[in-house]
């Protein structure tokens, strides 16, 4: 299968390794089925003008900035590695596997003599992330020989590199190879970027703008949940001021004039503690929800 030059297809580049499985969850969320065989860089979408492709992060940022793709899913990492001039629409992070903060750090061997950037003067230094180590470096003012590593970075000091520049979300790996965190060289988030000249297409420009409304608007309800409830009249106004609203609550009228129905929208991980104190202030037929998108 070769991509197709359709001007009214959208070619999107999907991130193939460790952002796969979750970003084929958000499309889900956003209404999409992707499918991704193990066998091919092809994935299908169920949207005859979206054409996909599979590609490792850290490659992304230069197919769009080349036109090659359209728009695409990576790291902020890859996109200031490489230096490629893409658009950054959005930020994507959401309380998922891989879809959250990762850290670059700069690490050392426990007890070694370097403490910080500045003993790394003349140095050895092994990482993926060449380019950005090498500008760390520089806005430090310290010159040192920057290795890429191709991979187990972490086991590399203190006989094959000095310290090391490496991602790292609890830092497990790290402290069990005998390292410390000397500084964070950059966070990172997944980001949906876009090609300048793709965006300057009127068809393309609307059909992203789309594709991001829905992705966003799953990531917004990602971690939310509706609760719905019938309250009597006379305890509105406390019952309200328990709901950490999204918005303003909607309050609706019901049949018996004594009692209203309430919904709201609000963090998952608080309705444990909310619904026992909704009951205790007088509510009823407590409903939750689940959502798959908040379009704000």
């Amino acid at each position: 299968m070769t991509l197709s030059v359709d001007p009214n297809r959208l070619r999107l580049g999907i991130p193939k390794g460790s952002l796969q499985e979750t970003t084929a969850r958000l499309f889900a969320l956003a209404g999409y089925q992707l499918r991704i065989s193990g066998r091919s860089y092809y994935p299908d979408i169920d949207d005859p003008e979206l054409e996909c492709i599979l590609i490792r992060p850290q490659e992304m940022a230069r197919y769009v900035a080349e036109g090659i793709l359209d728009c695409a899913i990576t790291g902020l990492d890859w996109v200031l590695e490489t230096g490629a001039e893409v658009a950054q629409l959005a930020d994507l992070r959401a309380p998922w596997p891989n879809y959250g903060v990762v850290r670059w750090v700069m690490a050392s061997k426990e007890g070694s003599r370097f403490q910080n950037v500045k003993d790394l003067e003349g140095a050895r230094i092994a990482t993926e992330a060449v380019g950005m180590t090498q500008r760390f470096l520089a806005e430090h003012g310290v010159t040192a020989s920057v290795e890429f590593s191709w991979g187990a970075t972490e086991v590399k000091p203190p006989i094959l590199a000095d310290a090391i520049v490496d991602v790292s979300e609890t830092g497990s790996s790290l402290r069990a190879n005998g390292l410390r965190v000397m500084h964070v060289v950059l966070e990172s988030t997944p980001r949906f970027i876009a090609n300048h000249a793709s965006l300057t297409d009127p068809w393309k420009r609307l059909k992203i703008d789309r594709l991001l409304l829905l992705l966003n608007g799953a990531i917004a309800a990602a971690s939310r949940v509706l609760l719905s409830m019938n309250a009597p009249r006379g305890e509105v106004e406390a019952i309200l001021r328990l709901l950490p609203a999204l918005a303003t609550p909607t309050v609706s009228t019901l049949s018996d004039p004594d009692w209203v129905e309430l919904s709201t929208v609000v963090p998952e991980g608080q309705v444990r503690d909310l619904i026992p104190l909704l009951y205790e202030a007088g509510a009823r037929g407590i409903i939750e929800l689940p959502i798959t998108k908040i379009i704000e």
